[in-house]
């Protein structure tokens, strides 16, 4: 039987307490579910007391986990850690939220969603875009033919921001991008090709591009960088009628009358005016959490399942692999491991394998 919060939610306890792990909490705290929050460092409990003033706080997470009154967990520790958390969440019968990546490693990114089919627990990350309210517009314009036959995607996510030491841009930022991409075409790639460089650190990129190719002739271009003048954070969707572009830094979503005509047997730009799109003015993170609660309450698979979680982590090998190897086309196999379309004898130096791409969430 659930147990419920006093403001009659599910009981959720907030495993890691670190720099987004306290945007978690607060909204969590928030939505009135917050049961109790781990971290077993001084200054993520000392965040978590302030933030929730006399919620239980423990040093350690399993003690947590463990609890019988706890009804769900969600995850925003270090990604290496995931995995071990996450298994013991679903031993214990609790529904699960986990911060992306669900794992660094597939395979075990896919033992997890089998563990929590079998162990009848949801399972969910979090890939925040997918609940943005701006995406969402997006995503419904290409689902009602605003935008025609979509043609190419491009998604710039490039700031001077925090340079990681620990893992590359494209483990950092790039993520985000895969998970809209995919959402957007309802397809995984067949081939993906990144490129990138290290100019701060030796072996970790500071700048990435990857393309996604897909069966239907769609393509996709990821372009994430820190090493960059000025932030932006755009997403721009071409299609045969028009064309849309989403600016999460000036928050405006823009549909644009322009499109390729062919008059006389040559192609010709025809040009019309941007108008702005409407949507919901909802806080991304608060959306994406009231979203697991309720999938808590109703029993119902979240929008980003493990599933999803584990087809972002195969295109992000794959590319991981293709940055390895120079910019070698790779496809994504049956299995979901990565295979080089042409085989490389000396492959080219390239950055930390994903194993040492991790972060504290």
């Amino acid at each position: 039987m659930m147990s419920r919060s006093p403001h009659g939610a599910p009981r959720v306890a907030v495993l890691g307490c670190g720099g987004w792990g306290r945007n978690i909490v607060r909204t969590v705290h928030a939505l009135g579910a917050l049961a109790a929050v781990a971290d077993p460092g001084e200054g993520g409990r000392s965040a978590a007391q302030s933030i929730a003033p006399g919620i239980r706080i423990e040093s350690d997470p399993i003690s947590l986990v463990r609890d019988p009154s706890i009804d769900a967990v969600m995850i925003a520790t270090p990604a290496q850690t995931h995995y071990a958390m996450a298994c013991a969440a679903i031993e214990a019968q609790k529904d699960v939220f986990v911060e992306k990546p669900l794992t660094i490693d597939v395979g075990e990114a896919r033992d997890l969603v089998r563990r929590a089919e079998k162990a009848r627990r949801l399972l969910m990350v979090g890939h925040l875009l997918e609940y943005h309210p701006g995406i969402l517009r997006l995503i419904e314009l290409v689902r009602q033919g605003e935008l025609g036959e979509i043609r190419y995607i491009v998604s710039n996510r490039l700031n001077l921001g925090k340079i990681r030491t620990e893992e590359n841009a494209l483990w950092s930022f790039a993520p985000h991008d895969i998970a809209v991409i995919r959402r957007i075409v309802g397809a995984m790639p067949t081939e993906v090709v990144a490129t990138g460089g290290a100019y701060v650190s030796r072996d970790i990129a500071d700048v990435t591009v990857t393309q996604l190719a897909f069966a239907s002739g769609v393509r996709a271009h990821i372009f994430v960088s820190w090493l960059h003048p000025f932030k932006e954070q755009k997403l721009i969707v071409i299609g045969s009628r028009r064309m849309a572009c989403f600016d999460d830094v000036a928050k405006e979503l823009m549909l644009f009358d322009q499109r390729v005509d062919w008059q006389a047997g040559q192609p010709v730009p025809v040009k019309g005016e941007g108008v702005k799109v409407a949507y919901s003015a909802d806080e991304p993170l608060r959306e994406e959490c009231l979203h697991f609660i309720r999938a808590v309450e109703s029993r119902t698979a979240p929008r980003t399942d493990g599933q999803s979680g584990v087809q972002v982590l195969e295109i992000l090998h794959a590319a991981q692999e293709s940055l390895v190897r120079g910019g070698e086309p790779m496809t994504i196999g049956p299995s979901g491991e990565a295979i080089a379309r042409i085989e490389v004898k000396t492959p080219a130096a390239g950055i930390r394998g994903a194993k040492a791409g991790t972060v504290a969430s």
